[in-house]
């Protein structure tokens, strides 16, 4: 088991913990705004789930009816994970509507509000350990799993200075008022994760900033050749699909040909060790003069 799979296994863990410790405090106070931060805790267990089970699916090698591998599972997590986010928040805007209709005063509040704080607290530290583990490992679930336990963070914090000041000023009203907000936070947080998810799910380019470097690299390694063209990239989970045709002179053998093809792609690789590079080698009849030019 590699640790990316313990991670996911550890946010499990983490989600079940956090889940307990925020329902005792909405039990405690029978605050809206604590019942909305316990339900997004149920949301963060069940991604936790899809997000161990995509992250398994996505290890698993290629095979004849997949030989590009399995990598975009970790995306259908990421997507699952957007609407279940979308029903919660809907789930809380009722439960907000109810509250704004007969507002009342909340029971043990200090008490409710240290445990919710205490739960928040680990989730900030785990969310953090997450986001940085996922860009590392390049985990598209991973990365997921951390953002929305941190846009849970901040949540939290709001719920928490909120309620607050609904203490302090018996407007019980505020209780409702924030689980209401609570939900809109989290329903723009859910149509950002989709949003990203299909972008993956579409074999969206890689960032411009990282396309420009894989073109230096090209144009610095490829000695011999006369230029590249039709460069295509896209990206799959962890890994990095880059293709391109590459022209050499016509009177190149094949062996030195395919001794630039090695240079390159060593050299893409060292940039990212999880890209598949492929090169469609040309004759100089079929140069565009358009392309990469080789340094």
């Amino acid at each position: 088991m590699d640790k990316i799979q313990k991670l996911a296994i550890g946010s499990i863990f983490v989600g079940i913990v956090v889940l307990a410790l925020k329902y005792v405090a909405y039990r405690l106070t029978g605050s809206v705004a604590l019942y909305s931060d316990a339900l997004e805790s149920i949301i963060n267990v069940i991604t936790a789930v899809a997000a161990l089970i995509a992250i398994r699916v996505s290890a698993a090698p290629a095979d004849s009816n997949h030989p590009y591998g399995h990598h975009k599972a970790e995306y259908f997590a990421a997507v699952i994970e957007g609407v279940l986010v979308i029903l919660a928040a809907l789930s809380i805007l009722r439960q907000a509507y109810f509250g704004f209709l007969a507002p009342k005063p909340l029971d043990a509040p200090l008490l409710g509000v240290l445990i919710n704080g205490g739960a928040g607290i680990i989730n900030a530290t785990w969310s953090w350990v997450l986001i940085r583990a996922g860009k590392r490992a390049r985990s598209p679930a991973l990365v997921a799993d951390g953002r929305h336990l941190f846009s849970d963070v901040l949540t939290s914090v709001g719920v928490l200075a909120g309620l607050g000041l609904a203490t302090l000023t018996g407007w019980h009203v505020l209780d409702p008022a924030l689980a209401a907000l609570v939900a809109l936070h989290i329903l723009w947080s859910g149509w950002g994760l989709m949003k990203e998810s299909v972008g993956g799910l579409m074999d969206e380019a890689m960032p411009k900033e990282a396309l420009e470097r894989v073109k230096e690299l090209i144009s610095a390694n490829a000695e011999g050749a006369i230029e590249a063209h039709d460069l295509r990239t896209r990206h799959a989970g962890r890994m990095t699909f880059i293709e391109f045709h590459l022209v050499v002179p016509g009177a190149m053998s094949v062996t030195d040909a395919h001794d630039i093809c090695d240079r390159l792609e060593r050299a893409l690789k060292e940039e990212d060790k999880h890209a598949q590079v492929t090169i469609h080698v040309e004759p100089d009849n079929k140069a565009k003069h358009a392309g990469i030019v080789v340094l």
